[in-house]
């Protein structure tokens, strides 16, 4: 063990909110009256003596470009560990505090304002309990938890885009309509990528799953809770016997079209609060740990990053669409939203309103990180299955999984036929104003980055 150069080091932080805290990114603000359980912010932090990096997951629905970069800065700032080097995520638990504002939601101020220094306190927690260790990677298919949320529908269904006033091809969640649904719109990805880390004393340091489906969301809409990301973390520690020092993490992969609601199937699941996200999450967690029995276990992995931004065009509304949308949005009570017809178009016709201020272009960065056998490879944004697919297919003699939510937040990011088809995913407004050719663009950068490896 003299040249045993691979340490590693996990640790979580609790970031529970407390209640009244507004929870979410919805159509419209949530409140926390109900916590089902604690959220955390997840560290991992490895090293082989020359390169350090961190794997930072955070109990929350989306994090603000600007927001990760602080937060990355305070990180460099405290621990040395340069920001391109820092993979920096949301899960995309919609049971969490809100700190970005869209659609019909709002910040939470005090929440946003005393998250950062709880993520920055993970990593350097993580820091300091590096020691020898050896990691595992690989994967295991579960396809019967991810379900495509885009439906074709049958003849004579209207799908209303709010922002073209036009009939998209397919439907985002057909609730009320499920008779009319003509088949599935999108094809999921089944994989459950891990990477597991234990001492070079057989104790075990962390997991790190990563699995490509939405939030669960069987719960009431007030409530705090890490949905299935939290089950995963705390039935595979009891699966492995792990100590309390012990940190699974389960992340969020390509699912920006999928989820478990089976709408052709309404009676799959059982309808009890918090059921399906305990059994989801203790399936994977199940699955992975009899993965665990087969792996090939590294004792000196080599460690590499790759980081890249791309400067892409923003979505914009034309004059004529940004008139019409001020004028809609003039003759609304927009103070009164309430559950009623015309809500959808009222939200997106403030979001044309917002959107316009934004800068024509952004920059949206890329990274890769090679740990040993395994690739992980980190989206900004919420992609569809189909794009880890694509990168699952290209990406030959590794173990790899994509990490979407990372480093930047750009909203949807769908392949650009599925921009043409439509859907909620599709409608332009801060939650998806990249442009059409972006998808493209994103992916085919992470693999010139990953070819590097």
């Amino acid at each position: 063990m003299e040249n045993h150069k691979f340490l590693a080091g996990a640790a979580r932080v609790d970031i529970t909110p407390p209640m009244g805290t507004i929870l979410g990114v919805d159509m419209f603000p949530h409140y926390a009256r109900f916590i089902h359980d604690p959220l955390h912010v997840k560290a991992l932090v490895v090293s082989d003596g020359k390169l350090i990096i961190a794997i930072v997951i955070v109990d929350t629905c989306i994090m603000g470009t600007d927001f990760m970069d602080d937060i990355k800065g305070r990180i460099q700032k405290e621990t040395g560990i340069q920001p391109e080097n820092v993979l920096l995520a949301s899960n995309h638990d919609h049971g969490a505090g809100n700190v970005v504002g869209l659609l019909g939601g709002a910040v939470d101020i005090e929440y946003r304002n005393k998250l950062p220094v709880l993520v920055v306190k993970s990593v350097m927690l993580a820091k300091e309990k590096l020691r020898p260790a050896k990691i595992a990677s690989g994967s295991v298919d579960v396809p019967e938890y991810v379900l495509s949320r885009r439906y074709i529908m049958k003849e004579g269904y209207e799908a209303k885009n709010p922002v073209t006033g036009k009939t998209d091809m397919v439907k985002t969640n057909p609730i009320g309509a499920e008779h009319l649904i003509a088949g599935p719109a999108g094809t999921p990805d089944p994989g459950v990528g891990f990477l597991a880390v234990k001492g070079i004393d057989e104790q075990w340091i962390s997991v790190l799953g990563n699995y490509s489906l939405h939030y669960v969301g069987d719960w009431h809409e007030d409530s705090v809770t890490a949905d299935y990301f939290g089950e995963f973390a705390n039935q595979i520690r009891e699966n492995l016997n792990a100590g309390d020092d012990f940190t699974g993490i389960m992340s969020n992969g390509t699912s920006g079209d999928i989820n478990i609601w089976d709408f052709m199937n309404p009676d799959r699941f059982s309808k009890e609060q918090f059921a399906k996200s305990k059994l989801i999450g203790g399936a994977l967690a199940q699955k992975v740990f009899k993965e665990l029995g087969k792996v090939k276990w590294q004792l000196n992995p080599s460690l590499s990053v790759q980081f890249s931004e791309l400067r892409l065009n923003v979505r914009k509304p034309s004059p004529s669409e940004l008139e019409a949308a001020a004028k809609s949005f003039i003759e609304n009570d927009f103070d009164n939203l309430s559950l009623k017809k015309d809500m959808v178009l009222m939200i997106y016709d403030r979001e044309q309103l917002l959107l316009n201020a934004y800068p024509d272009t952004v920059l949206s960065p890329v990274q890769a990180v090679r740990i040993g056998d395994l690739i992980i490879g980190s989206l900004p944004g919420e992609f569809f299955a189909e794009t880890g697919l694509l990168l699952k297919k290209s990406v030959t003699g590794y173990d790899y999984f994509t990490i979407s939510l990372a480093n930047a937040y750009c909203g949807y990011i769908p392949p650009a036929h599925e921009m043409e088809r439509g859907g909620y995913e599709t409608w332009r407004a801060r939650s998806s104003f990249m442009e059409k050719d972006a998808e493209e663009m994103i992916r085919e950068e992470l693999l010139k980055l990953i070819m590097k490896f």
